[in-house]
């Protein structure tokens, strides 16, 4: 048998019998990373995620992906005991029957790690519908016609300038026309590297900022008109996540879009920003805001009140990778995509074939993944090394 899992076959639309899942599996994986990713909350040096595997009655694996912060092996738990139990059996297209039996599983309100092993399961299903129906998912969705996305460099390092340097030319040398970088305490720092980036990068690239919660409201202000000075155009959760009258009031003070959503789990949360227009710029991840189902929603709210959406990726990997460019290019209010260009074998060796990555950028887009369901295998060697025992 070939070392990549054999492409499962599609099925037409107009059969009506029920597409029976027979079996989830789930696998823990974890990997260290060459490059440690230095941020405001320090440097994080391992990647793990949670793989799916939902297979039917008529032989067709989804794959679905579940962001790990703490350990893989704790969301493999929650899929194998609380989730597979509840969906085993039912049929695999009632995608929106099965979310909701998923999360009867939550005692109280949605979120932490079972929502992001929801999230892997979900999107899981939605594979198999697109390869049921031999579409891609973004297809599925509606679609708004893109073959390619805008895609930024993710993200320069919080790092002595030496390296950041480095990280720059290297993001320029790929053809990058839009770059994030990381920033910290304190305040003059951030402002003094918004500035020297600037000058690295010259006028015509397009920058943002990312500060994962390293300010107050009132440092947080001070860093977004430096910003607005150094030509940055997004200003990524300068305050912690779910302090939301503090996204309010610096909403309203500060001369640059703001931009959070990463931490959010659900719709519901989701819409408590844009509603209150606490943010022009809303990021759900789609291996922790519930999967496709969950953040399909949060993409449609967003276009519901005319605010710019852009997917998270952070540490995931390739499967999270395919069904972000998939969202991506169905979602109305698509602004760009966080592409991670340090190397991480989870995003660049799981999967075949490889989406999303630096590699893959010409003119500074990325092309959207043209077969049907995600339109990835896995590759099961890979799978294997890196599967955490």
């Amino acid at each position: 048998m070939s070392d990549l899992a054999a492409a499962q076959p599609s099925r037409p639309d107009s059969e009506d019998r029920p597409l029976r899942i027979t079996a989830v599996r789930s696998h823990p994986l974890s990997v260290r990373l060459a490059q440690p990713q230095l941020s405001a909350k320090g440097a994080h040096q391992v990647s793990e995620i949670l793989v799916v595997e939902v297979e039917t009655s008529d032989g067709i694996v989804g794959l679905g992906e579940g962001f790990c912060r703490i350990s893989s092996r704790i969301h493999a738990a929650f899929v194998d005991q609380l989730l597979a139990p509840r969906i085993v059996g039912r049929d695999a297209r009632d995608r929106r029957a099965l979310w909701k039996a998923m999360r009867a599983a939550i005692s109280g309100q949605p979120g932490g790690q079972i929502v992001e092993a929801i999230a892997a399961v979900d999107m899981a299903l939605w594979d198999i519908a697109g390869q049921h129906a031999g579409q891609p998912v973004h297809r599925l969705l509606g679609g708004m016609g893109r073959t390619e996305l805008r895609a930024y460099a993710s993200s320069v390092t919080w790092s002595d300038e030496a390296t950041v340097e480095k990280e720059v030319q290297l993001v320029l040398d790929a053809g990058f026309k839009e770059i994030k970088i990381k920033i910290g305490q304190p305040v003059e720092d951030a402002i003094r590297r918004a500035h020297f980036v600037r000058r690295l990068v010259g006028d015509g690239i397009k920058l943002y900022a990312d500060a994962n919660w390293a300010f107050d409201v009132d440092d947080a202000l001070r860093v977004a008109h430096g910003l607005v000075d150094a030509g940055f155009l997004f200003f990524e959760e300068p305050i912690i996540a779910h302090d939301r009258e503090g996204y309010r009031l610096l909403s309203r003070r500060s001369p640059i879009r703001l931009a959070a959503g990463e931490a959010d789990y659900v719709g519901s949360e989701a819409l408590v920003r844009l509603h209150d227009r606490s943010v022009g710029l809303i990021q759900p991840d789609i291996a922790r805001s519930g999967g496709i189902t969950e953040t399909w929603r949060i993409a449609e709210l967003a276009a519901a009140h005319h605010t710019a959406f852009a997917p998270h990726m952070g540490l995931s990997g390739a499967i999270c990778a395919a069904a972000s460019l998939h969202i991506a290019a169905a979602a109305e209010t698509f602004l760009t995509y966080e592409c991670m260009y340090y190397d991480n074998p989870l995003r660049s060796e799981l999967c075949e074939p490889v989406v999303g990555e630096r590699q893959d950028l010409k003119d500074g887009k990325l092309p959207v993944p043209t077969g049907p369901g995600l339109g990835v295998r896995l590759n099961r060697s890979v799978l294997e090394r890196f599967t955490v025992r």
